[in-house]
């Protein structure tokens, strides 16, 4: 019965091709709209790591003075360094790992290219595998070597064409900064969206292209980046072990529910040890969040996303309505077709499930050509100068949901026109032949 409401359907086309036309133009436009922007915001919003998002947690501690203070505000989103390589050294995760980032100056070895400079990241040995760096050659460094401050660093595999032409070199040396490093791993492309480890820089930029041990930058004094909070008299270095300023991102990895209740214990004895010692003059006042609730509450999508996309479902909306008058038309229009298939024994039923399987056609051709509109808007959106617009292409996934919408919307469209047209009195249509 399907098939032949579909011919029906496709025959009705013919006879009306305006205004199918205009039909399916409106679901299009709407479809393509929506899906655009709809598709930005699922690769905003996206798992950036799936399958640990919900081991990796972000510690905050509130090591401030009390002047200031108001209970219950969020502490500071980072830790001071002397924090920072206090929690490191205890160990109470499974993995934990301290960083800030930074940049460095490259020295080529190959003839006729200058020195660069390259965004680096300064963390411990346990970012590689806690984020799952996947490595196109050799491995991250160990915590011996960063309690060592080995001179070793890992390249990104951009990085590694540039200096190289590519291949293995782990190995080789790198000069960064006048200094002489070992590289001892070589990452593959990586680039988790959005990059949720640090919130203080661009958080759809690319990776960074140079990663080393931490205790070996601060002993060099590489120039750091990044967002730095400072209280007191502010003398002094503003990055040693005992400057009162955050400046360090933490992570940790805790792989059960009852780890990540010792931890919060864990955080809060160290904060009144903390009090007690006279370092923290403030109330206990930590926090411990996983993945997608660190990205939650530092908002990450960026409004102007948000606002489109709502626009665009409104958008959506307007075109939805445009479409039931088209439709309520044009069944309306054929009345008189509707009653004599009446009389001659079709159902309410029958009449209601062939308008909607027409509706239905609609929208799978309006998905057809909503699926070039969104094409379109993506590639205009990655003509923007905002740092995700390259991500903007759409996966297998929004590529269903494309037709899926397109579909269930037009379905949604034919609901009213279906049920006036089913209501239609045969006798009536019959008389005015």
């Amino acid at each position: 019965m399907f098939g032949y409401y579909f011919k029906l359907a496709l025959r009705s086309f013919k006879r009306n091709k305006v205004l199918t036309t205009l039909m399916v133009m409106a679901i299009a436009l709407g479809i393509g709209a929506s899906m655009t922007t709809l598709t930005v915001f699922h690769v905003l919003s996206g798992d950036p790591i799936p399958g640990k998002s919900g081991k990796l947690f972000y510690p905050q501690l509130d090591a401030e003075v009390a002047r200031g203070y108001v209970p219950g505000e969020e502490p500071q989103a980072q830790l001071t360094r002397f924090d920072a390589e206090t929690l490191l050294r205890e160990k109470r995760g499974v993995r934990q790992a301290l960083m800030t980032g930074g940049g460095v100056s490259v020295t080529p070895d190959r003839s006729g290219m200058v020195p660069f400079l390259s965004d680096a990241r300064f963390t411990s040995a346990d970012f590689f595998p806690m984020f799952e760096v996947p490595m196109l050659y050799g491995n991250g460094w160990s915590a011996r070597e960063d309690e060592a401050h080995a001179r070793v660093a890992v390249i990104t595999k951009d990085l590694n064409e540039k200096l190289f032409g590519g291949g293995n070199n782990v190995g080789k040396q790198i000069r960064l900064d006048k200094s002489e490093f070992t590289i001892v791993g070589i990452a593959d492309e990586w680039r988790p969206t959005p990059r949720f480890y640090d919130m203080n820089s661009d958080r759809y930029g690319e990776l960074e292209d140079v990663f080393l041990p931490f205790s070996t930058s601060r002993d060099l004094s590489m120039a750091r980046n990044g967002s730095i909070d400072c209280w007191g008299d502010g003398n002094g270095d503003n990055t040693d072990v005992n400057a009162p300023c955050v400046w360090i991102q933490y992570w940790v990895e805790l792989d059960t529910p009852q780890q990540v209740a010792e931890y919060k214990n864990y955080l809060t004895n160290y904060s009144d040890q903390q009090r007690a010692a006279g370092r923290f003059e403030r109330p206990t006042n930590m926090r411990l969040r996983n993945v997608m609730e660190w990205l939650e509450f530092n908002k990450v999508v960026p409004n102007d996303v948000v606002m489109q996309m709502w626009m665009a479902m409104g958008f959506l909306l307007v075109c939805l309505v445009n479409t039931i008058g088209l439709l309520l038309a044009k069944f309306l229009r054929r009345s008189g077709e509707i009653g004599v298939r009446r009389a001659l024994g079709a159902s309410r039923g029958a009449i209601f499930g062939q308008c909607v399987v027409e509706a239905g056609t609609v929208g799978l051709a309006g998905g057809v050509l909503g699926l070039g509109v969104a094409l379109f808007g993506l590639w205009a959106v990655r003509q923007q100068p905002s740092s995700y617009a390259e991500l903007a292409h759409l996966d297998l996934g929004m590529l269903l949901t494309t037709f899926v919408l397109a579909v269930a919307a037009s379905l949604v469209a034919g609901l009213l026109p279906a049920w006036r047209a089913m209501q239609i009195a045969p006798a009536l249509q019959l008389k005015s032949q």
